[in-house]
């Protein structure tokens, strides 16, 4: 099973970036499906971004379409969330999930498609 360990949150102003990384130990990397989640206090957990196993394939929530770019680098086993224009309600922990699964989008931002995951990386968003 493989290990994910994220970074790279911290607090910014609106309108600012923060690149988050999350490094993956363990089985072999590009055999995982990625997916990046997101959890605000008081909220459930909701999906944000995932890619393929080569990268060739990406799904994004609407609210983040346009802002936030996921990419994977299988030399370096590391997935990463590039969060450009960010605003106060993207202030949540984000967490990196792994699968072996990939499907239609309905299927891919579902939390229980992934059965591993991180500890979390704070992201938080001033106005």
């Amino acid at each position: 099973q493989v290990q994910l360990v994220e970074s790279g949150g911290g607090l910014v102003q609106a309108g600012e970036s923060l690149r988050l990384s999350c490094a993956a130990t363990g089985e072999t990397f590009s055999t995982y499906v990625m997916g990046w989640f997101r959890q605000a206090p008081g909220k459930d957990r909701e999906f944000v971004a995932a890619i393929s196993w080569g990268g060739g394939s990406t799904f994004y929530a609407d609210s983040v379409k346009g802002r936030f770019t996921i990419s994977r680098d299988n030399a370096k086993n590391t997935v990463y969330l590039q969060m450009n224009s960010l605003k106060p309600e993207d202030t949540a922990v984000y967490y990196c999930a792994a699968t072996r699964s990939w499907g239609r989008q309905s299927v891919v931002t579902m939390t229980t498609l992934y059965n591993t995951w991180g500890q979390g990386t704070q992201v938080t968003v001033s106005s």
